[in-house]
């Protein structure tokens, strides 16, 4: 039976907290029109009842209801999780398997941020990562967690988003603090504020297979206030529900790179919401190739019960018409390995040695079976305690070395290594050494 994966990703953020005054300043600084902040005018501007020389629609979205009022609270988020993640809701509509609702949680850390934090967001790493490992605990939820990022922007104010990834180390910092802290590495990634540029695009293409960013659309130019290339730039992407392999020299044209992304758009945003016609078209999609992503992503921050009744909605509806077509819901990484057509592989079979030497120690890397990418990801932890990436250096096929020598650290200055590789189909090998007792902890993730 040919097949329609749904993958919800949701980019999980934790509580954000916005006053009144926030709106205004966001038409003020996205739209030019300043307007006395009372709760009146706020109507108003809802309504579409202040001239704003064409842009009273636009505005009128930006401010609408669902799109102010927030999850300012973990408190909050548990309530609303408490809800959609029940069993009665996940199967409100269930797929063609008779299971529920799917999510997948793609977890950030506010971290790097020395500006302001209006927003009140849980600034530092791991803390929306293992609130909600522990949450789904809780519940023995088979729910996906995976890596969601934002990259700084210049002012390093925590409510805003900047345009390139390796403008600072704290991309580093988050990757290598999960690897040594949580023993974790991710192999599912979606952009924050959709946003990709050529240095994330170098970067994604050595370490994560699966990449949800994509939002092209047939309006990319509808926003009125800025560039329709600002946040997020896929007006030369594939708007079509299969994966492709992004170009080297632009991630939104079809190429030789390694890694698939998956077209994924919101459920409800200001800029575009998800249609009628988008998951038509990926039915479509499925009935022509056999099988089609249907990717939708909304936030965390937000009442998300709506979003999901909606695409429900819009699935039972458009399904109908397409009975050679059925719909599964999937988490991101078997979606991919299905549509993609991408073989389970045998595990990687890390292995690791440290050498001694006179001067310095090496270590030694050896893999069984092929990585994805041109090699692991190395995290170091200091005994001082801070947190570095390094390239291994090139020994033979699957093998790589690393010394730790005067111009690197000394191994004494090692608390702990950490190694991470994925394979194409998304299977994730971790490998935790303390050089001190000589312990080697190696953890399987994704099988």
């Amino acid at each position: 039976m040919k097949k329609v994966y749904v993958v919800h990703v949701v980019d999980a953020e934790g509580p954000l907290q916005e006053d009144l005054l926030a709106n205004f300043e966001r038409v003020k600084e996205e739209f030019g029109y300043s307007v006395n902040p009372t709760h009146e005018n706020l109507k108003k501007l809802q309504n579409k009842e202040i001239d704003l020389n064409g842009l009273e629609e636009v505005v009128s979205r930006m401010l609408s209801l669902s799109r102010i009022s927030y999850n300012e609270t973990w408190d909050q988020i548990d309530r609303m999780l408490d809800t959609i993640t029940s069993n009665k809701f996940r199967k409100t509509l269930e797929d063609c398997d008779k299971n529920g609702w799917v999510y997948n949680w793609l977890c950030m850390d506010h971290v790097g941020i020395d500006g302001v934090n209006p927003r009140r967001r849980d600034l530092g790493f791991h803390n929306i990562f293992d609130h909600y490992v522990n949450y789904l605990s809780e519940k023995n939820s088979t729910d996906l967690i995976q890596w969601h990022y934002h990259s700084l922007s210049i002012t390093n104010d925590a409510h805003r988003c900047g345009s390139a990834y390796l403008n600072s180390n704290h991309i580093h910092s988050i990757l290598s603090r999960r690897i040594i802290d949580r023993s974790w590495f991710p192999s599912v990634f979606r952009a924050g504020h959709n946003t990709q540029r050529p240095d994330s695009n170098f970067f994604l293409e050595q370490w994560i297979p699966f990449d949800y960013s994509n939002t092209s659309t047939p309006d990319m130019a509808d926003h009125k206030d800025i560039s329709s290339a600002r946040y997020g730039d896929w007006r030369h992407a594939p708007s079509d529900w299969t994966p492709y392999h992004p170009s080297h020299d632009n991630y939104q044209v079809k190429g030789g790179c390694r890694r698939f992304i998956a077209r994924c758009l919101p459920i409800d945003d200001r800029g575009y919401s998800i249609s009628h016609r988008d998951v038509f078209q990926a039915f479509e999609d499925a009935s022509k190739n056999g099988s089609s992503i249907l990717s939708i992503t909304n936030h965390d921050f937000r009442d998300m019960e709506t979003d999901v009744l909606k695409m429900m909605d819009l699935l039972k509806k458009v399904s109908s018409n397409f009975p050679d077509v059925d719909f599964k819901y999937s988490n991101a990484i078997e979606a991919m390995r299905k549509v993609c057509s991408i073989s389970k592989v045998s595990e990687i079979g890390i292995s690791v040695e440290l050498e001694k030497y006179k001067n310095h120690t090496r270590l030694n890397v050896w893999v069984k079976n092929k990585i994805f990418g041109p090699q692991p990801y190395l995290a170091i932890k200091t005994v001082g305690g801070d947190y570095y990436w390094q390239n291994f250096d090139f020994e033979k096929d699957n093998q790589w070395s690393y010394s730790f020598d005067s111009g690197n650290l000394m191994i004494d200055a090692v608390a702990e290594i950490g190694i991470a590789a994925n394979t194409i189909c998304g299977l994730t090998e971790v490998v935790n050494v303390i050089p001190d007792t000589g312990k080697i902890i190696n953890t399987i993730l994704n099988r």
